[in-house]
């Protein structure tokens, strides 16, 4: 180790004077630009600008994270400002992290991070409304009073921030899949209340349980996830345009649960839909293979939509019913409860009918497969039927006492009479077998009308 850190530190102090050279160059070259009084002088001053920068982009992207912090560091605040540009920002977050505070904030506080990763929604009653308010740093806590502070894919130091200004720990987003009912649903000894929950997210080319993390904590509902949800959306646009829609944090709280049911009855009415139109092509037609594989396809896409669809409002359920239970909701309040697992129960029955009628397409589609097959194995059989006496007859005439028996007979027309005689035995054998098959099919026709004639005589006399 000792041995190594000497020549990384040398590498680090390269590095260093590479940006600051590139730096260096970008200034003078732009000033000597400036000042002479040239044609084009903006088309040159671009290509230098492009030149120069392209160098000092290209060196960062190659550069470890933490490199690239400890040179962010050591430059002037000048040069820091133009290098934090330059800077991937799908890095920065990571490069944010490893910055002393007074670094973070000229370079966030001053406009010069465009990630939306460190912005945090908070909201405050106002006329009976939601008021959301972007809060980019932690001095933007101050003078509101929030009921509801929503973060989305937080970074460590954003969870950091927010902590401290209220006292409480936020939990990592992506540590949220626990499915212990006491690790999920719990108190803390100072009166926090946790609730880590999923809520569906159904979008077009996939489906997908998000966990989310509830906090309730002085009155104020912290939520924590890792994407965007259109059940937040939705409860935000409601809050925002509906006087009285909330009143306090737990009725935050309870309207998401809500809204959520809500979603997953809209999600189930759009596995019916697709279920009906792959219904109608299966009953209806005649499926090929290649067709019966797009439908299975399809119908388990919706199958397991459902399945989570069904996970989904039973982690739901449970959430209200701690809720419940523990007594933490007012009268009306309780009585919202009751009504969204009213609403759960109706989607229960929903979902284990969808259950039933996605297994009955599963079997019929698997069953019009069998059929295909069997058709295509009733063909071979067929095919081997009429060629068996063929392959009689041929073997008869590649015994060498074929050749005894024609004997005085030119030989192209002995095998011309084998192959008339071979062709002709071919087609009589599959006359026989297709007049058998018309038979049996006859007499089947016969014994189901049979069978139906007692029901005919029966409504009739009725």
């Amino acid at each position: 180790m000792s041995d190594n850190f000497p020549t990384e530190v040398d590498v680090l102090k390269e590095h260093l004077a590479d940006v600051q050279e590139l730096l260096s160059k970008h200034r003078l070259v732009e000033e000597m630009v400036r000042r002479q009084d040239m044609p084009r002088q903006d088309l040159v001053e671009g290509l230098v600008h492009k030149q120069h920068i392209s160098e000092l982009r290209t060196l960062f992207a190659r550069l470890p994270v933490v490199s690239v912090a400890l040179i962010l560091s050591a430059l002037p605040e000048e040069d820091r400002l133009i290098a934090w540009k330059e800077i991937d920002e799908g890095r920065q977050d990571d490069i944010l992290e490893l910055l002393a505070d007074e670094v973070q904030e000229l370079l966030v506080g001053d406009g010069h991070r465009p990630s939306k990763k460190v912005i945090v929604n908070a909201f405050e009653l106002h006329d009976g409304r939601l008021r959301q308010i972007v809060v980019e740093r932690q001095l933007d806590f101050a003078g509101i009073k929030p009921i509801w502070i929503d973060l989305v894919a937080p970074t460590p130091r954003v969870r950091e921030w927010v902590s401290k200004q209220f006292g409480l720990d936020l939990p990592d987003p992506k540590n949220l899949t626990d499915l212990e009912a006491s690790a999920r649903f719990y108190i803390e000894d100072n009166g926090e209340l946790h609730l880590h929950s999923d809520f569906l997210l159904d979008m077009a080319n996939q489906s997908r349980n998000v966990a989310v993390a509830f906090i309730l904590h002085d009155e104020i509902l912290f939520s924590v996830r890792l994407e965007e949800l259109p059940v937040f959306r939705l409860q935000r646009h409601r809050a925002r345009t509906r006087p009285g829609y909330v009143t306090d944090a737990k009725d935050v709280l309870l309207d998401l649960y809500a809204a959520d049911a809500e979603y997953s009855a809209d999600a189930l009415e759009d596995v019916y839909a697709s279920l009906e139109a792959v219904a109608k092509h299966v009953l209806s037609t005649h499926l090929t293979d290649e067709v019966a594989g797009v439908i299975l396809a399809d119908v388990a896409k919706q199958e397991d939509l459902n399945g989570r669809i069904r996970r989904n409002v039973l982690d739901t359920r449970r959430a209200v019913a701690f809720l419940m239970r523990g007594k933490f909701l007012n009268q009306p309040q309780q009585e919202d409860a009751r009504q969204i697992m009213r609403d759960i129960e109706s989607l229960d029955g929903h979902t284990s009918f969808l259950f039933g009628k996605i297994n009955f397409l599963m079997d019929a589609v698997v069953g019009f497969i069998n059929i295909n097959q069997n058709q295509r194995v009733s063909k071979l059989t067929k095919l081997s039927i009429v060629f068996m006496p063929i392959n009689i007859v041929a073997g008869i005439g590649g015994m060498s006492e074929f050749s005894m028996m024609t004997t005085g007979i030119a030989w192209p027309v002995a095998y011309g009479a084998l192959t008339l005689g071979m062709g002709a035995v071919g087609w009589l054998t599959y006359l026989a077998l297709r007049h058998a098959e018309q038979r049996e099919a006859r007499s089947k026709l016969e014994d189901a009308r049979a069978m139906m004639a007692p029901t005919s005589s029966s409504v009739s006399s009725r």
